[in-house]
């Protein structure tokens, strides 16, 4: 069933809402600048990811069809759902910067939030100016003064999704955004969700029982990568179910970082699928499944 777009927010076309310049000292008091041009907290966070995956996955996103599909994909639901606020949108557990630099070329003003030393440094290469090496608790952000929040595949690294999203709620200011994917389906389980730290997959009733627990109202919600249910079932899921989790279906790391190149036989057509999806997001038109979801959510004003 095709789920229909919530008319929470006003969506028509409307000035730029970003600020030019961010000042991080309205957001916090808790962060200091160190020579490498990072901020970082006085404290240091656990997280629940491979060890060395930002520097894995450094090496592949620019060349990923599945990063750069999600990063049209966010972009896109920014501009659609835009936060109405001025300031920045806080990429929480951003990684590398591949996001926070995607909506940055896309004239967004951002701050990457990563606990990570890697990824912040990672993030810094890539020439984004407001690198926060810290968890938004270590951080000490403010509350209720984020005009905009970005998750993007985070949730799932957290045990307690419900009180982290509760906290982002208290973070953002009345009427604040959230933008946030999750992976979908827990019949797509499999090794790859071991090894990435994952405590769970999302399907559209649980994600949107979370958001209304957190009292985040959802503006949109769709499908992304919808042509990947299949193979990845097959070829994932269903060899894990199969064989058993004490056997390694996935043989190392590079393996799974080759999935991200296509073979050039297959380009033409993902590119039209991921263009597809594109426009559908563009149009705000939800596709009704995928691997993974794709939201924006409001905090009631």
């Amino acid at each position: 069933m095709v789920r229909k777009t919530l008319a929470r927010i006003t969506t028509g076309k409307s000035k730029k809402p970003f600020g030019k310049k961010v000042c991080l000292s309205d957001y916090t008091n808790g962060l200091e600048k160190r020579q490498d041009g990072i901020w970082y907290a006085s404290k240091t966070d656990k997280v629940s990811y491979p060890r060395k995956g930002n520097e894995q996955c450094f090496g592949i996103e620019d060349k990923s069809f599945w990063f750069q599909h999600r990063n049209a994909c966010i972009v896109e639901l920014v501009k659609k759902f835009p936060p109405r606020g001025k300031g920045p949108i806080f990429d929480v557990g951003g990684g590398n910067g591949f996001v926070a630099k995607g909506l940055l070329d896309a004239e967004l003003d951002v701050v990457l939030v990563e606990p990570g030393q890697t990824g912040a440094r990672n993030a810094m290469k890539r020439g984004l100016q407001h690198v926060v090496c810290a968890s938004t608790l270590s951080a000490e952000f403010k509350l209720g003064n984020m005009p905009a929040i970005g998750v993007f595949d985070v949730v799932e690294h957290i045990m307690d999704d419900l009180g982290f999203l509760r906290h982002l709620h208290n973070l953002l200011e009345p009427g604040g955004m959230l933008y946030m994917t999750v992976p979908a389906y827990n019949f797509l389980w499999s090794n790859a969700d071991d090894y990435a730290g994952h405590f769970r997959r999302y399907s559209y009733k649980s994600i949107e029982k979370l958001c209304c627990a957190a009292e985040l109202d959802i503006c949109f919600l769709t499908g992304v990568f919808s042509w990947l249910v299949a193979p990845l079932f097959l070829f994932r899921a269903l060899p894990f179910r199969l064989v058993g989790k004490s056997k390694k279906i996935i043989a190392d790391v590079e393996a799974t970082m080759n999935d991200h190149i296509l073979p050039a036989w297959m380009e033409r057509f993902v590119k039209n699928q991921n263009e597809w999806e594109r426009r559908r997001i563009s149009c705000r038109i939800p596709i009704p499944f995928g691997v993974s979801l794709l939201l924006a959510a409001q905090k009631r004003p």
